[in-house]
């Protein structure tokens, strides 16, 4: 299975995907890693905060109180988005890993790539998006 790079896979997997996780998500609505997955929400998305300092306290983000991990989430998850450093990535491959079910798609955002750590979801049979902005890509194809 190859990173997802043509247009109508990406296309696809907007279309199809309806439970989001966001990885890295941040409670300052001026950061990318909160109005994307504002922005999703609102599009009729389901969206799952994972950052651990959020973890645990009574905040909730788009009906959805943030989990620390990503195992936590209890339901299957479509997509993993990741709002990470590059470099980072890599600590979050056991936790994608260890989802089950297993995510269909892990969509690194804008600006983040990690090839090694997409090889290795490509190796599990997980679809892999690299550098690509889902609100961006969610407005221009849909």
């Amino acid at each position: 299975m190859p990173e997802l790079t043509q247009i109508k896979d990406i296309v696809k997997v907007l279309q199809t995907s309806k439970v989001v996780a966001v990885v890295g998500f941040h409670p300052d609505t001026s950061k990318p890693a909160h109005y994307v997955p504002e922005y999703l929400h609102r599009r009729g998305y389901k969206i799952i905060p994972v950052n651990p300092a959020l973890a645990g306290r009574h905040l909730s983000f788009f009906g959805h109180k943030a989990c620390a991990t990503l195992a936590e989430i209890t339901e299957p998850v479509d997509v993993v988005e990741v709002f990470r450093r590059s470099d980072k990535v890599g600590d979050h491959l056991q936790d994608i890993l260890a989802m089950n079910p297993k995510p269909k798609t892990v969509w690194l955002q804008l600006g983040i790539r990690n090839d090694e750590v997409a090889q290795q979801l490509i190796q599990q049979g997980i679809q892999v998006i690299q550098d690509r902005c889902m609100l961006a890509d969610h407005r221009q194809y849909l």
